[in-house]
Protein backbone atom coordinates (compact mmCIF):
# COMPACT_ATOMS: atom_id res chain seq x y z
CA UNK A 1 0.00 0.00 0.00
CA UNK A 2 1.14 3.91 -1.17
CA UNK A 3 3.53 5.27 2.23
CA UNK A 4 0.97 8.05 2.77
CA UNK A 5 -2.51 6.03 2.63
CA UNK A 6 -0.58 3.49 5.41
CA UNK A 7 0.05 6.33 7.32
CA UNK A 8 -3.20 7.71 6.86
CA UNK A 9 -4.86 4.82 7.90
CA UNK A 10 -3.15 4.39 11.30
CA UNK A 11 -4.62 8.02 12.10
CA UNK A 12 -7.41 6.77 11.41
CA UNK A 13 -7.42 3.66 13.03
CA UNK A 14 -6.44 5.04 16.09
CA UNK A 15 -8.56 8.18 15.81
CA UNK A 16 -11.44 5.17 15.71
CA UNK A 17 -10.45 3.45 18.57
CA UNK A 18 -10.81 6.76 20.76
CA UNK A 19 -14.32 7.23 19.03
CA UNK A 20 -15.37 3.88 19.66
CA UNK A 21 -14.07 4.05 23.13
CA UNK A 22 -16.08 7.62 23.95
CA UNK A 23 -19.13 6.10 22.31
CA UNK A 24 -19.27 3.41 24.80
CA UNK A 25 -16.93 2.43 28.35
CA UNK A 26 -14.69 -0.68 26.85
CA UNK A 27 -13.82 -2.31 29.99
CA UNK A 28 -9.91 -3.80 30.63
CA UNK A 29 -9.16 -7.50 30.78
CA UNK A 30 -12.17 -9.73 30.91
CA UNK A 31 -11.53 -13.53 30.52
CA UNK A 32 -13.88 -15.97 30.06
CA UNK A 33 -13.12 -16.83 34.15
CA UNK A 34 -14.52 -13.07 34.66
CA UNK A 35 -17.76 -13.17 32.68
CA UNK A 36 -20.86 -11.04 32.96
CA UNK A 37 -23.87 -13.40 33.40
CA UNK A 38 -25.83 -13.22 30.00
CA UNK A 39 -28.84 -10.58 31.47
CA UNK A 40 -26.39 -8.18 32.04
CA UNK A 41 -25.25 -7.78 28.46
CA UNK A 42 -26.35 -4.51 27.64
CA UNK A 43 -26.83 -2.28 23.99
CA UNK A 44 -24.01 -0.68 22.46
CA UNK A 45 -19.93 -1.47 22.11
CA UNK A 46 -17.82 -3.09 24.50
CA UNK A 47 -14.20 -5.00 23.98
CA UNK A 48 -13.52 -8.34 25.49
CA UNK A 49 -9.86 -9.64 25.73
CA UNK A 50 -8.69 -13.40 25.85
CA UNK A 51 -5.39 -15.31 25.50
CA UNK A 52 -4.72 -17.63 22.40
CA UNK A 53 -1.32 -19.50 22.52
CA UNK A 54 0.30 -17.06 24.71
CA UNK A 55 -0.94 -13.67 22.96
CA UNK A 56 -3.77 -11.88 24.23
CA UNK A 57 -6.08 -11.37 22.22
CA UNK A 58 -9.34 -8.87 21.89
CA UNK A 59 -12.65 -8.24 20.02
CA UNK A 60 -15.14 -5.62 20.01
CA UNK A 61 -18.79 -6.82 20.67
CA UNK A 62 -21.87 -4.49 19.66
CA UNK A 63 -25.20 -5.81 21.53
CA UNK A 64 -28.33 -4.50 19.38
CA UNK A 65 -31.12 -2.02 20.73
CA UNK A 66 -33.57 -4.62 21.82
CA UNK A 67 -31.61 -7.68 22.36
CA UNK A 68 -33.51 -10.26 24.30
CA UNK A 69 -30.94 -12.13 26.46
CA UNK A 70 -34.46 -15.08 26.56
CA UNK A 71 -33.92 -16.04 22.77
CA UNK A 72 -30.99 -17.17 20.73
CA UNK A 73 -29.40 -14.56 18.97
CA UNK A 74 -27.46 -14.36 15.19
CA UNK A 75 -23.88 -13.42 15.29
CA UNK A 76 -22.28 -11.26 12.54
CA UNK A 77 -18.20 -11.57 12.61
CA UNK A 78 -16.76 -8.93 10.72
CA UNK A 79 -12.80 -9.02 10.22
CA UNK A 80 -11.63 -5.95 9.76
CA UNK A 81 -8.89 -5.34 6.79
CA UNK A 82 -4.63 -5.17 6.88
CA UNK A 83 -2.96 -2.42 9.14
CA UNK A 84 -6.81 -1.80 10.73
CA UNK A 85 -8.59 -3.05 13.45
CA UNK A 86 -12.08 -3.66 14.82
CA UNK A 87 -12.54 -0.47 15.94
CA UNK A 88 -12.05 1.06 12.29
CA UNK A 89 -14.14 -1.48 10.56
CA UNK A 90 -17.17 -0.55 13.01
CA UNK A 91 -17.40 2.75 11.66
CA UNK A 92 -16.07 1.55 7.53
CA UNK A 93 -18.96 -0.76 7.65
CA UNK A 94 -22.13 1.14 9.46
CA UNK A 95 -22.97 -2.73 10.10
CA UNK A 96 -24.47 -1.68 13.83
CA UNK A 97 -27.25 -0.05 11.71
CA UNK A 98 -28.30 -3.30 10.35
CA UNK A 99 -27.64 -4.98 13.57
CA UNK A 100 -30.40 -2.44 15.20
CA UNK A 101 -33.10 -3.14 12.27
CA UNK A 102 -32.53 -6.94 11.85
CA UNK A 103 -31.89 -7.94 15.64
CA UNK A 104 -27.96 -9.55 15.50
CA UNK A 105 -24.86 -9.43 17.53
CA UNK A 106 -22.02 -8.10 15.37
CA UNK A 107 -18.32 -8.90 16.94
CA UNK A 108 -15.59 -6.98 15.37
CA UNK A 109 -12.10 -9.49 15.93
CA UNK A 110 -8.67 -7.67 15.88
CA UNK A 111 -5.77 -9.66 14.19
CA UNK A 112 -2.22 -9.49 15.26
CA UNK A 113 0.50 -6.99 15.01
CA UNK A 114 3.26 -5.84 16.66
CA UNK A 115 2.22 -2.79 17.53
CA UNK A 116 -1.00 -3.05 19.27
CA UNK A 117 -2.93 -0.76 17.32
CA UNK A 118 -3.21 -2.04 13.42
CA UNK A 119 -2.89 -5.59 12.16
CA UNK A 120 -3.74 -8.64 9.74
CA UNK A 121 -5.34 -12.12 9.82
CA UNK A 122 -3.51 -15.16 9.13
CA UNK A 123 -5.75 -15.98 6.03
CA UNK A 124 -3.15 -17.14 3.98
CA UNK A 125 -1.63 -15.51 1.12
CA UNK A 126 -0.28 -12.32 3.16
CA UNK A 127 3.25 -13.11 5.26
CA UNK A 128 3.15 -13.30 8.94
CA UNK A 129 4.07 -10.34 11.02
CA UNK A 130 4.02 -12.74 14.81
CA UNK A 131 5.42 -16.09 14.71
CA UNK A 132 2.79 -18.53 12.95
CA UNK A 133 2.82 -21.28 15.96
CA UNK A 134 1.18 -18.39 17.85
CA UNK A 135 -0.48 -16.61 15.09
CA UNK A 136 -3.89 -19.38 14.58
CA UNK A 137 -6.86 -16.83 14.00
CA UNK A 138 -9.32 -20.13 12.95
CA UNK A 139 -8.38 -21.08 16.76
CA UNK A 140 -9.06 -16.98 17.98
CA UNK A 141 -12.32 -17.33 16.35
CA UNK A 142 -13.84 -21.06 17.96
CA UNK A 143 -12.16 -18.99 21.42
CA UNK A 144 -13.74 -16.21 20.42
CA UNK A 145 -17.28 -17.57 19.82
CA UNK A 146 -17.15 -19.79 23.36
CA UNK A 147 -16.54 -16.91 25.03
CA UNK A 148 -19.20 -15.13 23.30
CA UNK A 149 -21.37 -17.62 24.08
CA UNK A 150 -20.51 -17.49 27.95
CA UNK A 151 -21.99 -13.84 28.04
CA UNK A 152 -24.96 -13.63 25.09
CA UNK A 153 -27.34 -16.53 24.39
CA UNK A 154 -25.90 -17.09 20.89
CA UNK A 155 -27.54 -18.90 18.13
CA UNK A 156 -24.95 -21.50 17.53
CA UNK A 157 -27.07 -22.61 13.89
CA UNK A 158 -26.40 -18.83 12.58
CA UNK A 159 -23.25 -17.72 13.26
CA UNK A 160 -21.83 -15.77 10.02
CA UNK A 161 -18.66 -13.94 8.95
CA UNK A 162 -17.69 -11.36 6.79
CA UNK A 163 -15.42 -9.06 6.15
CA UNK A 164 -13.19 -7.11 3.85
CA UNK A 165 -9.86 -7.02 2.03
CA UNK A 166 -7.14 -9.49 4.53
CA UNK A 167 -10.68 -10.05 6.65
CA UNK A 168 -12.87 -11.05 3.38
CA UNK A 169 -9.92 -13.57 3.08
CA UNK A 170 -9.91 -14.96 6.36
CA UNK A 171 -13.51 -15.04 6.09
CA UNK A 172 -12.76 -17.79 3.11
CA UNK A 173 -10.22 -19.65 5.60
CA UNK A 174 -13.23 -19.61 8.19
CA UNK A 175 -15.70 -21.46 5.28
CA UNK A 176 -13.03 -24.19 4.75
CA UNK A 177 -11.53 -24.42 8.64
CA UNK A 178 -14.23 -24.05 10.29
CA UNK A 179 -17.39 -24.55 9.20
CA UNK A 180 -18.67 -26.82 11.69
CA UNK A 181 -19.63 -23.14 13.37
CA UNK A 182 -19.84 -20.82 10.22
CA UNK A 183 -22.80 -21.09 8.52
CA UNK A 184 -22.01 -18.89 5.70
CA UNK A 185 -19.43 -16.74 4.27
CA UNK A 186 -19.86 -13.04 3.06
CA UNK A 187 -16.48 -11.79 1.79
CA UNK A 188 -16.18 -7.72 0.67
CA UNK A 189 -12.98 -7.53 -1.72
CA UNK A 190 -11.21 -10.58 -0.04
CA UNK A 191 -10.51 -13.60 -2.28
CA UNK A 192 -9.39 -17.60 -1.34
CA UNK A 193 -5.78 -17.44 -0.43
CA UNK A 194 -5.38 -20.77 1.07
CA UNK A 195 -3.09 -23.10 -1.47
CA UNK A 196 -5.00 -26.38 -0.43
CA UNK A 197 -8.61 -25.75 -0.01
CA UNK A 198 -10.14 -28.61 2.03
CA UNK A 199 -14.03 -27.36 3.53
CA UNK A 200 -15.45 -29.91 5.16
CA UNK A 201 -18.73 -29.42 3.91
CA UNK A 202 -20.81 -27.16 1.50
CA UNK A 203 -20.32 -23.46 2.49
CA UNK A 204 -22.88 -20.77 1.12
CA UNK A 205 -20.59 -17.92 -0.25
CA UNK A 206 -21.81 -14.35 -1.25
CA UNK A 207 -18.65 -12.54 -2.73
CA UNK A 208 -19.00 -8.73 -3.40
CA UNK A 209 -16.23 -7.01 -5.76
CA UNK A 210 -14.76 -4.23 -7.76
CA UNK A 211 -13.51 -4.49 -10.84
CA UNK A 212 -10.98 -1.71 -10.40
CA UNK A 213 -9.64 -2.67 -7.30
CA UNK A 214 -6.46 -2.14 -7.27
CA UNK A 215 -5.18 -3.42 -4.07
CA UNK A 216 -6.84 -7.02 -4.31
CA UNK A 217 -7.13 -7.10 -7.97
CA UNK A 218 -9.66 -8.94 -9.90
CA UNK A 219 -7.45 -11.26 -11.51
CA UNK A 220 -5.93 -12.27 -8.22
CA UNK A 221 -1.89 -11.83 -7.32
CA UNK A 222 1.18 -14.32 -7.04
CA UNK A 223 -0.64 -15.83 -10.07
CA UNK A 224 2.52 -15.29 -12.08
CA UNK A 225 6.38 -14.17 -11.99
CA UNK A 226 5.65 -11.64 -9.03
CA UNK A 227 7.74 -10.82 -6.85
CA UNK A 228 5.30 -9.32 -4.42
CA UNK A 229 5.23 -11.61 -0.84
CA UNK A 230 1.05 -11.63 -1.40
CA UNK A 231 -0.48 -14.48 -3.31
CA UNK A 232 -4.33 -15.10 -3.53
CA UNK A 233 -6.36 -16.47 -6.08
CA UNK A 234 -8.45 -13.81 -8.71
CA UNK A 235 -12.21 -13.41 -7.97
CA UNK A 236 -13.26 -16.10 -11.43
CA UNK A 237 -10.77 -18.58 -9.57
CA UNK A 238 -12.83 -17.87 -6.02
CA UNK A 239 -16.45 -18.80 -7.43
CA UNK A 240 -15.06 -21.41 -9.48
CA UNK A 241 -13.80 -22.67 -6.98
CA UNK A 242 -16.63 -22.78 -4.56
CA UNK A 243 -19.25 -23.64 -7.48
CA UNK A 244 -17.17 -26.75 -7.77
CA UNK A 245 -16.65 -27.75 -4.20
CA UNK A 246 -20.42 -26.95 -3.07
CA UNK A 247 -21.46 -28.81 -6.16
CA UNK A 248 -23.86 -25.89 -7.76
CA UNK A 249 -24.82 -25.38 -11.24
CA UNK A 250 -21.69 -23.98 -13.41
CA UNK A 251 -24.15 -21.69 -15.25
CA UNK A 252 -25.12 -18.76 -13.06
CA UNK A 253 -28.44 -16.72 -12.95
CA UNK A 254 -27.40 -13.25 -13.77
CA UNK A 255 -29.31 -10.15 -13.19
CA UNK A 256 -28.25 -6.15 -13.72
CA UNK A 257 -29.13 -4.28 -10.41
CA UNK A 258 -30.76 -0.89 -10.85
CA UNK A 259 -28.05 1.98 -11.46
CA UNK A 260 -29.65 3.87 -8.91
CA UNK A 261 -26.10 7.07 -8.16
CA UNK A 262 -24.86 8.47 -11.06
CA UNK A 263 -20.90 7.46 -8.72
CA UNK A 264 -19.41 5.80 -12.19
CA UNK A 265 -20.60 2.34 -11.02
CA UNK A 266 -22.78 -0.62 -12.56
CA UNK A 267 -23.71 -4.08 -10.47
CA UNK A 268 -24.82 -7.41 -11.93
CA UNK A 269 -25.51 -10.30 -9.24
CA UNK A 270 -24.21 -14.20 -10.71
CA UNK A 271 -26.52 -16.54 -8.75
CA UNK A 272 -25.16 -20.53 -8.76
CA UNK A 273 -27.75 -22.54 -7.14
CA UNK A 274 -27.99 -26.27 -6.50
CA UNK A 275 -25.47 -26.91 -4.30
CA UNK A 276 -25.14 -29.63 -1.86
CA UNK A 277 -28.08 -29.35 1.60
CA UNK A 278 -29.27 -25.77 -0.23
CA UNK A 279 -25.85 -24.20 -0.50
CA UNK A 280 -25.23 -21.46 -3.12
CA UNK A 281 -22.75 -19.03 -4.76
CA UNK A 282 -23.34 -15.57 -5.37
CA UNK A 283 -21.12 -12.75 -6.96
CA UNK A 284 -21.50 -9.41 -6.40
CA UNK A 285 -19.42 -7.84 -9.68
CA UNK A 286 -19.12 -4.12 -8.91
CA UNK A 287 -18.01 -2.76 -12.40
CA UNK A 288 -15.22 0.00 -11.98
CA UNK A 289 -16.08 -0.23 -8.32
CA UNK A 290 -13.27 0.30 -5.77
CA UNK A 291 -11.55 -1.47 -2.59
CA UNK A 292 -14.94 -0.18 -0.62
CA UNK A 293 -17.59 -1.27 1.07
CA UNK A 294 -20.73 -0.83 -0.82
CA UNK A 295 -23.10 1.58 -0.17
CA UNK A 296 -20.98 3.63 2.40
CA UNK A 297 -19.82 7.30 2.57
CA UNK A 298 -16.20 6.78 3.10
CA UNK A 299 -14.79 8.13 0.09
CA UNK A 300 -10.37 7.57 0.39
CA UNK A 301 -9.44 8.37 -3.50
CA UNK A 302 -6.37 5.74 -3.47
CA UNK A 303 -9.25 3.11 -2.68
CA UNK A 304 -11.61 3.92 -5.96
CA UNK A 305 -15.15 4.30 -6.34
CA UNK A 306 -17.74 3.14 -3.59
CA UNK A 307 -21.16 2.15 -5.13
CA UNK A 308 -24.34 3.00 -3.97
CA UNK A 309 -26.35 1.26 -6.02
CA UNK A 310 -26.35 -1.40 -3.52
CA UNK A 311 -26.32 -1.81 0.21
CA UNK A 312 -23.47 -4.42 1.23
CA UNK A 313 -25.09 -4.85 5.09
CA UNK A 314 -28.81 -5.12 3.12
CA UNK A 315 -27.46 -8.08 0.68
CA UNK A 316 -25.48 -9.27 3.40
CA UNK A 317 -27.92 -10.24 5.73
CA UNK A 318 -30.15 -10.98 3.38
CA UNK A 319 -28.25 -14.16 2.19
CA UNK A 320 -27.26 -14.97 5.75
CA UNK A 321 -30.76 -15.44 6.84
CA UNK A 322 -31.59 -17.48 3.82
CA UNK A 323 -28.28 -19.77 5.11
CA UNK A 324 -28.14 -21.32 8.55
CA UNK A 325 -26.27 -24.25 9.24
CA UNK A 326 -27.61 -27.39 8.10
CA UNK A 327 -29.62 -29.71 10.84
CA UNK A 328 -31.47 -28.72 13.91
Amino acid sequence: MHTIAAVLLVVLAASARVACAQSAPMPGTVTPDAVKPAEALKPGLSERKLTVNELERSYVLYVPKGYDSTKPTPVVLCYHGAITNGPITVFLTGLNKKADEAGFLVVYPNGTGRNGLVFTWNSGGIPSAVEEAKRDDVKFTAMLLDDLAAVANVDPRRVFATGISNGGMMCHRLAVELSDRIAAIAPVAGTLALEKPMPMRAVPVLQLHGTADTLVPWQGMGQGKTKLPFKFRGVDATIDYWVRHNGCNPQPRTADLPDKADDGTTVRRFTYTGGKNGSEVVLIKITNGGHTWPGRDMQLPWLGKTTKDISANDLIWEFFEKHPLPGG
